[in-house]
């Protein structure tokens, strides 16, 4: 199984924060914002990992990270040359992931969870996809889920009336018919090709499972966001 990151877009809700550099490079607490996430797919035993990112930045992320080995990981690296969602972005690994089992995960996004073992769930699955979700305050800055029993009836974006309390992560896996899904997308009122269009397929295929995540999960591409996350860290830190 091989993972992704996703680190491109432009930062613009940080600015002037990310005038001169990319948001994963950003400090949360005391690491770049980019090593949580990275450091969230070597825990669950994926160490095979491509980074996605925005033109302009990239060499920066090479000379971070390098090969990914200090890390523990193998990382290779793709250029995302305009923005255009990350649906399109996630297509830019199609020839490096070929037909193996993928766990995609945003650059901005921040795991307490350990998920090794939804990992090796997924691995048994036969195919399809699996999301994680979180309850929170203000579930209509995201995705949110209709659920009925164990199962997700639609996944709406952002919507006016959330149908539950639920967040869709920034955490997605799915099976080698994501490329085809992506070739089908069509762009979004913004232009991008959106990722809850690719799950949505997965929903109405039958084949999307979920898991609710126990522990603390925020994004960090707000100053609000980034700001919770850094506090986060420091406590956790300090109570190590």
């Amino acid at each position: 199984m091989k993972g992704i990151i996703l680190a491109g877009g432009t930062g613009s809700r940080l600015m002037p924060l990310t005038k001169i550099t990319n948001k994963h490079l950003l400090p949360v607490y005391n690491k770049p914002m980019i090593y949580y996430p990275l450091q969230t797919l070597v825990d669950a035993g994926i160490k095979d990992i491509m980074l996605v990112s925005g033109k302009g930045f990239a060499g920066h992320f090479v000379e971070l990270l390098g090969s990914g080995k200090a890390l523990g990981a193998r990382i290779t690296y793709e250029v995302q040359e305009e923005a255009g969602g990350i649906a399109q972005a996630l297509g830019l690994a199609r020839q490096w992931a070929g037909d193996e089992k993928l766990m995609v995960i945003l650059g901005d996004n921040i795991f307490d969870d350990n998920i090794s073992k939804a990992v090796e769930d997924f691995k048994k699955q036969p195919g399809g996809a699996k999301i994680f979700l979180k309850s929170v305050e203000d579930p209509k800055r995201f995705g949110v889920p209709q659920l009925s029993g164990d199962k997700i009836v639609q996944i709406e974006e952002k919507p006016a009336v959330p149908k539950s309390d639920y967040a869709v992560t920034g955490l997605y896996m799915y099976d080698s018919q994501v490329w085809n899904v992506i070739d089908d997308l069509v762009p979004s009122g913004r232009g991008e090709l959106e990722i809850t269009d690719v799950n949505n397929f997965y929903v109405q295929q039958g084949t999307m499972s979920y898991e609710i995540l126990e522990n603390n999960w925020t994004d960090a591409g707000t100053f609000d966001s980034l700001l919770r996350a850094s506090n986060h860290v420091y406590k956790m830190e300090q109570d190590k």
